[in-house]
């Protein structure tokens, strides 16, 4: 086919065995270890891998010795090329199979003439969306092809994105009052120096957090109050909050609805640190309802907005 989406994520351990990969990979990243120095990022990278695999580790082997990323976006991927069989859908991961320099090079054995790369990231960052998109071209450049290729950076305040959000937010209301529940909308944490060099991913977790607020409060669903947190941070230098941990400390009332708001598709942040890993705190903490939202995944309605993303080529 002439024309290809490749999605880009980051990627995720879809064995036991690729932990130490994913984790090398991650590390070794310059926009996540942002020293100029490369040997001394990848003695960094070193360190970190070295004292994080045993307890990464045992956190995959809470849900199933892998992460559910893999199998979360084939899913995706078969519903978006069922939508329009006029184009080739794929995927190319950051850290783990399948890499960018691997899809290339199915995309030019099949004659692809036209790329449109959608990052699975609604909000920007140097450390997601920089990082997929910047790793891609470059390997295009390698292989020394020349493919017309265009790109989204984000695309959080499109009203499709946020309804299908708010359609997965009353899907585990159910019949539950909102009322009586605080929701907290969970994002993924970033070194505060990231943020501070310019990164904009903290602004707009923030600036996507009242555009849902205004939809749910249009569509009278009105929680007791409605929060912001962070989580998944990672040793000891300053990160952006506060944590989860912390807001759930602070909230009096002992109900809460989590939506993890920096994630499209469930991985291990959602299904081990939500679902086991503060699902404990929070019970620790005498909640007497804890629930989590599962991502878009799959859903009819963010497979419609992608689609869209492809068409509209313009976002």
């Amino acid at each position: 086919m002439s024309k290809a989406i490749v999605l880009l994520n980051m990627g995720a351990p879809s064995s036991l065995s690729e932990v130490e990969l994913f984790l090398k990979n991650m590390f070794n990243d310059r926009n996540i270890i942002t020293v100029k120095s490369k040997l001394l990022r990848k003695f960094i990278a070193f360190m970190i891998v070295t004292s994080r695999k045993r307890a990464a580790i045992n956190n995959y082997k809470q849900i199933g010795n892998k992460s559910p990323l893999l199998d979360n976006t084939k899913k995706l991927i078969k519903k978006l090329q069922k939508r329009d069989d006029s184009v080739f859908v794929t995927f190319a991961m950051r850290y783990t199979p399948p890499f960018s320099k691997d899809v290339i090079n199915k995309l030019k054995q099949i004659g692809t003439k036209e790329i449109f790369l959608l990052p699975l990231y609604a909000q920007y960052s140097t450390t997601t969306t920089k990082s997929s998109i910047e790793d891609f071209l470059e390997e295009l450049k390698r292989a020394k092809l020349d493919i017309k290729t265009t790109f989204i950076k984000r695309f959080y305040k499109e009203r499709d994105l946020n309804k299908a959000i708010v359609s997965k937010i009353k899907e585990e209301l159910k019949s539950s009052n909102p009322s009586k529940i605080d929701l907290i909308f969970s994002a993924h944490s970033l070194p505060q120096k990231i943020i501070d060099r310019g990164d904009s991913y903290q602004k707009e977790i923030e600036e996507h957090v009242k555009i849902l607020s205004k939809m749910l409060n249009d569509e009278k669903i009105h929680f007791n109050k409605i929060h912001l947190a962070y989580q998944s941070k990672l040793g000891p230098i300053k990160w952006i909050g506060p944590s989860l941990e912390e807001k759930l400390a602070k909230i009096s009332n002992k109900n809460v609805l989590i939506y993890p708001i920096s994630f499209l598709l469930d991985n291990s942040e959602t299904l081990q640190e939500l679902h086991i890993e503060y699902a404990k705190i929070a019970k620790e903490l005498g909640f007497d309802s804890y629930k989590v939202c599962s991502c878009l995944n799959d859903s009819d309605e963010f497979v419609e907005f992608l689609h869209k993303c492809y068409i509209d080529n313009s976002l």
